[in-house]
């Protein structure tokens, strides 16, 4: 008995709900254990106390009792401990052998009970309707609204006792037992721990009533807490919205897994108040725990800060094993990647998921320090006599230099989108505007993909007119900078301590006194450190510095200053725009200076041309036409006072003063040359009524979509709708085809050896993947959950989601065989050429039959006879398949073409079959069988004159697919490390010698066939040996 409580001792961190426990199971266990089926059935059971029942029968109360625990007799420890060692595998087809026999899964009676038990138990976890805002009560009535407490506005300490209610997310559930588990509820940066546990039986068995408890206003609350309650929470998908009504609670020891440390909510109440219509790709448990514990993450975005972000880093990942002690049962339960092990959260497979990330507590943090730097921006610049105001975005001409700007098509002319509010600030001082700042939006049209640089940001803008020099600018700016960075570390020490759990922060350092260095000092630091470039170039003080050159000089700064942020002055005129004023004393030099902090800029700015003839002037010595910019020079041919100004990158000051190492991780969904990506559409269909987008059944009603009675649109009809070459095997009896509700789609698999082997695309528009696909992950995970998904033959569309969206690893070994009927390769191969001949002497003739009429059963027997000869003459040994040979299907959708002996009656020589895909696709080459004794050059013969065919007939089609095949070589796709990949080239190419794998491949090449890659994709842990052995077995048939 000693070790069964042991046993069920709560962990590290949990609440004073497990004394309450101790209480409750401690002094009943014992009594529990004497006549556990009485507690197994519902009534009374004469017959349960007998003990030989007890020794058939495994006791459900005591699951976790450990191995060498005697509860009734050496006979039941026997009996537990040859049940206890059963694979996961064998327990789940014993409980689905007992809910086939009592013909109802626990989880549908927990939903029946929801519906239609007492409401005094179902009252206190039913979700709530859906708010259309029907009705608002006022909030002087004594009355709870929804999310009536904060977490951050409430001091829990002082509500000991107290009933309160919140709006939350589920961040994490922990069970403890059937009747106890634990939540954490979140409010973006605070946590807190609920504990729910059914309500105790009295001594007939019956709930007995929680005592009632008085909130601050003096109303009563209670209820009720049924094992149903218990087991439908339990279930409830991570990042869930709820309502909670609970007690709060003194815990027996500080909670360590929440941010509230010193309480905890007794829940009574939890409502469902928004329900996930699709899992969420990964948890915030889960980055939040994993992320703790990867400082550095080894990702091509956070580890190339300098240096282009090639296609080749999607290979490169890091895994990290979430520390001990906050593992959960279910902290990965609201995950939809189809992996249930996924250790590793690369940035790009959060950024690729960026509402989710955002959750979480440091992206929550970042962004508040984000809005805190704004509003110490605009109230500094409001306390200085300065006026906001908002430039326009769409500009007649480039600010400084057409190539690296948006083109914008406006009404027919072309404008720009603003490269920086530069020439309407000028113009604003013009207008004797004195003082004048925005913050808004810049287009920047520069193809560069490092961690520095983004297409759109926010731009904090200043611009002032001086009275002597433009050192009054730079001095209000540095002033201004210092306020800011005294304001962050006194307003946002929480969320700066947040951060630096997750990425390596080191306090910036600042002087009273700020480090000004001109340009040319700058130079000299680095000369005298004995810096040179990759190329061993020494820096120039006419050259603009690069960025690994101003690295190395923020480092010498530091060193001798102490000094993160420091000023650079007069820079050279190559590195500064037409309407930067020269400095006086070397007209190499500009009035100009940049602000870095940890050795990065910040700030770019100086004075500003205000004479209108030296500005016309310069322009055109830097090629820049003044006529294109008529109404910017204008403002100054009218007069303007000399002026001054700057621009700042809130999201590149945000990622350098938080040490983030990557500026997309301050951007809320950051733009850089590879978002926005172009939209995959698709021509017209060939079956409009069989359409996703516009399912048959949308237009008739208005209810929910999900409770329509359907008639699912044809599989065949889809197929031509949307389909590719592997599509079409679906039409095999051993697949199974899973339906999308809301749209139709289908995705076949089959199940396999444990794994669920997925073939081909989704046939559904391809705008609706991401839809479809995580619908489909999440079918399998929760009702075949006894199956890992694999997916074979992905296309790109597809391999990317998988990739980028669900952190699946993805590699190439094979190609779609595609070739234009519209290109003539017999013409370019006289071997071709010489067997087409040599057939034609023989009298080998090809026909179409008819598309407008039913094949005739003659002509079908005739063909399935040769069917059999050629499968009694191959050669006997393993033959790699992915379909089975069923000419006679969906014939609506193929055409046939047959190579007969003189006649169209004559010995049948050859078969092919074409099944129409989507128009893009065009055609498959769905069989191509050359039968025993055909002459030679009968399938090449065959095959041109079905080519010839689809050109005179459908001129259009320009694509027909041979079908997969393999290739000589594995290409690694996105999230393989370099160990994994050259693992699986290893084994592949001992795959391909035995079996041969690019025989068909080669044949193909001949007929002008061009190699169009797809994928093999899967979760993390889930291609092993035994993995590539069932695809191969999969893939396999024996002659």
């Amino acid at each position: 008995m000693a070790q069964i409580l042991k046993a069920l001792k709560k962990e590290p961190g949990a609440s004073n709900a497990e004394n309450d426990k101790a209480d409750g199971i401690k002094s009943n266990l014992a009594e529990k254990l004497k006549a556990p089926l009485r507690r197994l059935k519902k009534g009374g059971n004469p017959e349960a106390n007998q003990p030989s029942q007890v020794t058939h029968r495994p006791v459900f109360a005591a699951r976790n009792v450990p191995q060498g625990v005697v509860l009734n007799g050496e006979e039941k420890g026997r009996h537990y401990r040859a049940r206890h060692k059963k694979t996961k595998h064998e327990r789940r087809e014993t409980r689905s052998h007992r809910e086939q026999q009592y013909g109802i899964s626990a989880r549908e009676k927990d939903d029946e009970f929801l519906k239609n038990g007492p409401p005094e138990l179902t009252k206190l976890y039913k979700p709530l309707s859906l708010n259309m805002s029907k009705t608002r009560k006022r909030r002087d009535e004594e009355i709870e609204y929804y999310g009536r407490y904060q977490f951050e506005e409430l001091d829990f300490s002082d509500q000991i006792g107290n009933i309160v209610s919140f709006r939350a997310r589920i961040h994490t559930i922990r069970r403890i037992s059937a009747k106890l588990i634990f939540l954490v509820f979140r409010q973006q940066t605070f946590t807190i721990q609920g504990v729910l546990e059914v309500s105790h039986l009295d001594e007939e068995g019956r709930y007995s009533q929680q005592n009632t408890h008085h909130n601050g206003n003096g109303s009563a609350s209670g209820g009720i807490i049924s094992g149903q309650m218990v087991r439908a929470v339990l279930h409830y998908p991570l990042e869930s919205i709820v309502l909670v009504k609970g007690k709060v609670r003194s815990p027996p020891e500080p909670v360590h897994t929440a941010t509230i440390h010193d309480a905890e909510i007794q829940v009574q109440e939890i409502h469902l108040i928004s329900q996930l219509s699709e899992h969420v790709p990964f948890s915030v448990y889960e980055a939040e725990n994993i992320g703790k514990f990867s400082l550095k993450e080894e990702d091509e975005v956070s580890g190339e800060s300098d240096e282009e972000i090639s296609g080749e880093s999607n290979s490169r990942n890091s895994q990290v094993s979430v520390g001990n002690g906050h593992s959960s049962e279910h902290s990965s339960r609201g995950s939809n990647n189809g992996s249930r092990h996924n250790k590793a959260l690369p940035q790009t497979y959060r950024l690729n998921n960026r509402v989710v990330d955002l959750r979480t507590t440091s992206s929550q943090s970042i962004f508040r320090i984000q809005s805190g730097i704004s509003n110490m921006f605009r109230t500094y610049l409001d306390s200085k006599g300065f006026i906001e105001v908002h430039t326009p975005k769409l500009q007649g001409a480039a600010t400084e230099s057409g190539a690296s700007v948006f083109e914008v098509n406006y009404f027919g002319r072309p404008v720009y989108l603003a490269q920086s509010p530069q020439l309407a600030k000028q113009m604003c001082i013009s207008a004797d505007f004195e003082r004048i700042y925005e913050i808004g939006a810049v287009f920047r049209a520069e193809n560069s993909n490092t961690s520095r640089h983004l297409t759109e940001y926010t731009g904090l803008d200043l611009e002032m007119a001086f009275e002597e020099h433009y050192h009054e600018t730079l001095d209000l700016i540095d002033e201004m900078f210092k306020c800011i960075w005294k304001g962050l570390y006194e307003r946002y020490d929480r969320e700066i301590e947040i951060i630096s759990q997750f990425y390596p922060h080191e306090k910036l350092l600042w002087r009273d006194e700020t480090p000004r260095l001109s340009f040319s000092e700058g130079i000299e630091l680095l000369l005298s450190d004995g810096w040179t470039d990759e190329e061993g170039n020494s820096p120039s003080d006419t050259e603009d510095l690069s960025t690994r050159a101003e690295i190395r000089l923020g480092q010498l700064v530091r060193e001798r200053f102490k000094s993160d942020y420091y000023i650079l002055d007069k820079f050279p005129a190559s590195a500064r725009p037409f309407y930067t004023m020269p400095d006086p004393g070397n007209e190499n030099f500009t009035n100009s200076f940049d602000i870095f902090i940890r050795g990065q800029e910040i700030l770019s700015g100086g004075q500003r041309i205000h004479d209108s003839g030296c500005l016309e002037k310069r322009m055109r010595r830097l090629g820049v036409e003044p006529e294109t910019m008529n109404d910017y020079l204008e403002a100054f041919r009218w007069g303007a006072p000399p002026h001054a100004g700057a621009g700042i990158g809130l999201e590149r000051l945000t990622y350098l003063f938080l040490n983030l190492g990557n500026i997309r991780l301050a951007s809320l969904f950051p733009r850089d040359p590879k978002s926005l990506p172009k939209r995959l559409g698709g021509p017209n269909l060939r079956h409009p009524e069989a359409s996703t987008t516009n399912p048959p059944w949308a237009d008739k009603t208005n209810r929910n979509q999900d409770l329509i009675p359907k008639d699912y649109q044809p599989i065949e009809k889809l197929i031509a709708n949307y389909g590719d070459a592997a599509n079409t095997s679906w039409l095999d009896e051993r697949y199974e085809r899973w339906r999308h509700k809301t749209t139709g789609a289908v995705q076949g698999f089959v199940p396999y050896h444990g794994f669920a082997i997925t073939v081909g695309d989704p046939l559904c528009a391809k705008s609706q993947y991401p839809q479809v696909i995580s619908a489909y992950l999440n079918y399998i995970k929760t009702e075949r959950r006894d199956f890992k998904p694999l997916w074979l033959m992905a296309g790109p569309a597809v391999e990317e989601f998988l990739g980028d969206k669900c952190n699946w690893r993805t590699l190439s070994p094979v190609a779609e065989n595609r070739v234009d009927p519209h290109n003539n390769f017999a013409s370019k191969d006289h071997d071709i050429a010489r067997k087409i001949r040599h057939a034609e002497r023989e009298m080998v003739k090809n026909f179409e039959w008819p598309r407008t009429k039913p094949l005739p059963v003659d002509l079908k027997t005739r063909v399935n006879e040769r069917i059999d000869e050629w499968k009694a003459k191959r050669k006997a040994g393993l033959q790699v398949h992915l379909t089975e040979i069923r000419p006679w299907i969906d014939e609506e959708h193929r055409r046939y073409f047959y190579a007969a002996d003189g006649s169209r009656g004559g010995r049948i020589h050859a078969l092919l079959v074409l099944h129409q895909l989507a128009p893009e696709n065009g055609y498959q080459v769905k069989f191509l069988l050359e039968f025993p004794g055909a002459p030679s050059g009968t399938i090449e013969s065959l095959n041109l004159f079905a080519m010839a065919s689809i050109v005179a007939q459908e001129p259009d089609v320009h694509s027909v697919t041979y079908g997969t095949g393999a290739t000589d070589v594995v290409v690694g796709g996105r999230n393989m490390g370099k160990g994994k990949l050259k693992l699986l080239k290893k084994s592949y190419e001992v795959i391909n010698k035995r079996l041969k794998l690019t025989n068909k491949t080669e044949f193909r090449e001949k007929f002008g066939a061009s190699l169009d890659r797809v994928y093999v994709c899967y979760p993390w842990r889930g291609l092993g040996p035994a993995g590539i052995k069932t695809i191969v077995d999969f893939m396999q048939e024996e002659s």
